[in-house]
């Protein structure tokens, strides 16, 4: 199975390795082509060859076998999988481009024979070409056959002026195209030549190439073009002229140099002279917007007029962009004090200028908004290639009110006042809370605690300022004489007063048996009952409040005899008065079994009779009374009548 050659048109003119050995190629400057094989495009397959001859036949099949070939816009799968999997040609840019593919005859010898015209004599020119060796490696082992094919330019008379061979095309991991090319002189009186491509290795297993991008071109003294500080290509700003001078150098070659300068204004495609532009020089005076492409053609003498006798230099681009788009804003009217922000779009930088000395290189800058900030700001836009342009924005700073409230206030709990706010047309009083309208500005306020309020003030141009107030309820004063007291003669007790309330005073009456009347909590011995009021009385004129608590003083403790718990609401239950002067006393009482009937620790619990919730019957229960204390323990009967 042999591997195919990716040719991309009918003239194939052959060519030295000027990727990997550039010994034969043009050292100079390269002119047109002369000829450019690039095969077309289109859908697979192509059509065979037109204009060249060759011995190999021509088949519709994308795998071609020895001995034939085919043009096509890619390749996959050929004799199962041993030749690479060429996705496109080589030609950039050309949408299902065709290439050459050829399966190499057994027998060496020529494939491809064609004639060059209407050449200039006594010129030198390169022909090169771009090519595959499309046979995977490990396929054909051990042995592969590798491509290896020369290239013979001859005069019509078969004189030959000028071969290379490429030696050994070794396989490659990748489809990776490589150029290979010649450069010869036409003698005195040629304008024609035949370009000859021989197969010179051996038919079998390989020796399979794809060949793209056939070209043939004058070849001449080395031009450099370039401009102002040596570049080759200029982003410029459209508006005003950019006067760029570009100059050649040209190099030795030429006996009769003659110059023209070219102009391409559709990326290179198509190129027209400039009338008048025949020096060395050009200057670039252009102010309108667009790409535009310079080179300059040399030739020896009257050649210049003759594609395939000049060269080109290489080419300079030079692109008039148009001034940035610029938008300024701003987020605007401000109120005095507060943030403001600038805008701007358009650029890649920005240099902002302003009232008071404002400078920022910001995009979105910001600034707090002082009286002396209004005004225009302008901003210069830059954008990529360094063209410019301006905006601007005006900036208006409104007054800020200034909020007046009136003093703080004091009051008792339960009255109210009058609050009242100016600066502005509008007012929000917060918190809500005993105000009697929160957009007033003089709201009733009777608030149930002190309260700080804040007031909102906004002028027609809805600016803002803020005041507070404090609103003091001073609170009445409450008296708390605490519970009533028991105790028995010659015992004292502490009265459990409270007193709240603001700025409050307060005293004991009468202040007998009291060891300070001056006291909250004073301790009394009172021979006998008494009763003690507690005044509590405000020092801001809220009033005074009054609370009693009774002393009741037992001369002994006092145990009933008998009771009738008949519920007729008359002595009912087994009640011991003072027992509330012992808290931690402790009664027992037993039936005559010495059965414990009733039991309490209590001193405010009451028998009723019962045991077990179950009334029990008339008659002498005995009793247990232990006070605690260290005093003695008192036994004795009660009676129970029904």
């Amino acid at each position: 199975m042999r591997p195919i050659i990716f040719l991309k048109t009918a003239i194939v003119l052959f060519c030295l390795h000027i990727q990997a050995a550039k010994a034969q190629v043009c050292n100079g400057s390269l002119g047109d082509p002369v000829v450019n094989v690039n095969f077309g495009s289109g859908s697979n397959p192509g059509s065979s060859l037109q204009s060249a001859t060759t011995t190999y036949s021509f088949t519709f099949s994308n795998c071609p076998n020895d001995g034939s070939y085919t043009v096509v816009n890619s390749t996959a799968g050929c004799f199962g999988n041993s030749w690479h999997t060429v996705p496109e040609d080589h030609t950039p840019n050309d949408a299902n481009g065709y290439m050459m593919l050829v399966n190499a005859s057994v027998t060496p010898g020529d494939f491809y024979v064609d004639t060059v015209k209407n050449l200039c004599a006594n010129t030198t020119y390169e022909f090169a070409a771009w090519i595959i060796n499309v046979l995977l490696p490990g396929s054909c082992s051990p042995n592969p056959i590798l491509p290896k094919l020369v290239f013979n330019i001859e005069t019509t008379a078969g004189i030959v002026l000028g071969t290379y061979s490429t030696g050994d095309i070794p396989a490659a991991s990748d489809p990776t195209w490589k150029q290979y090319g010649l450069f010869f002189t036409t003698p005195a009186n040629t304008n024609d030549v035949v370009i000859r491509l021989t197969n010179e290795a051996p038919g079998g297993c390989g020796n399979d190439v794809a060949l793209d991008d056939i070209t043939f071109r004058a070849c001449g003294p080395t031009v450099l073009l370039s401009g102002s500080s040596n570049q080759t290509s200029f982003d410029l700003c459209s508006g005003t002229p950019a006067n760029i001078m570009l100059t050649a150098t040209i190099g030795n070659g030429y006996s009769s140099p003659t110059y023209q300068w070219q102009e391409s204004i559709d990326n290179g495609l198509n190129w027209s002279f400039i009338a008048g532009a025949n020096t060395t020089s050009y200057l670039f005076n252009k102010s309108n917007k667009g790409a535009y492409q310079y080179r300059l053609l040399v030739a020896d003498g009257t050649n210049i007029l003759i594609t395939s006798c000049r060269v080109a230099s290489n080419v300079i681009t030079l692109t008039l962009h148009d001034k940035p788009v610029v938008s300024a804003s701003n987020n605007g009217p401000f109120c005095e004090n507060t943030p403001a922000t600038l805008a701007a779009s358009g650029g890649a930088t920005y240099s902002w200028t302003g009232p008071g000395g404002f400078t920022s290189t910001l995009s979105t800058p910001s600034f707090i908004a002082i009286s002396n900030a209004a005004g225009q700001y302008d901003v210069i836009v830059t954008d990529q290639y360094g063209c410019t342009n301006t905006s601007s924005t005006v900036v208006a700073v409104n007054p800020q009110p200034v909020a007046t409230v009136s003093s703080d206030i004091s009051f008792c709990e339960g009255g109210s006042a009058t609050l009242n706010a100016g600066g502005g047309n509008a007012y929000l009083w917060s918190p809500a809370t005993g105000l009697s309208d929160v957009a007033s500005p003089s709201p009733v306020a009777s608030p149930a605690d002190t309260t700080t309020y804040r007031v909102i003030v906004t002028s027609a141009n809805n600016c803002a300022d803020t005041a507070t107030v404090t609103v003091n309820i001073l609170k009445k004063p409450v008296a708390h004489a605490g519970q009533d007291k028991l105790l028995l003669k010659g015992q004292s007790v502490v009265l459990d007063g409270i007193v709240t309330g603001s700025d409050v005073d307060y005293s004991w009456s009468p202040s007998l048996f009291l060891d300070n009347a001056l006291l909250l909590t004073p301790r009394t011995t009172p021979p006998s009952d008494i009763l003690y009021t507690l005044t509590a009385f405000s020092n801001v004129g809220c009033g005074i409040s009054t609370d009693d608590v009774f002393v009741n003083v037992y001369n002994d403790i006092f145990i009933p005899k008998a009771f009738s718990p008949n519920n007729d609401g008359l002595n009912d239950t087994w009640h011991i008065e003072a027992l509330g002067v012992f808290p931690n006393a402790k009664v027992i009482v037993y039936n005559r079994y010495g059965q414990v009937v009733f039991e309490s620790t209590a001193a405010t619990k009451d028998w009723d009779g019962t045991f077990k919730n179950t009334a029990l019957a008339t008659g002498a229960y005995a009793y247990v009374l232990d006070l605690k204390n260290n005093l003695p323990i008192r036994k004795g009967m009660v009676m129970i009548v029904r």
